[in-house]
């Protein structure tokens, strides 16, 4: 596996983790403010998230390495 190949798998595996940890310990806003929506978040705690999918996406992908490596599963037909 090439570098490059390593790092869109790592990518793509970031960016799904992402999208499932976004959702978790989001609360509304109780009182909106004119112009604000009322579904956004009170605390998004965006920079917490990143840090857990980043060391999710990490461990995900140290395993796709290792399977890859062993030749369970190969890119190549």
């Amino acid at each position: 596996m090439s570098w490059a190949t390593g790092v869109m798998v790592y990518l793509v595996i970031w960016w799904t983790i992402l999208f499932t940890v976004l959702p978790l310990g989001v609360k509304r806003v109780e009182n909106p403010g004119r112009g604000q929506d009322h579904g956004a978040p009170d605390k998004p705690q965006l920079v917490r998230k990143a840090v857990i999918t980043s060391l999710v996406a990490a461990v995900l992908w140290l395993g796709f390495y290792f399977l890859h490596q062993m030749d369970i599963f190969s890119f190549r037909p």
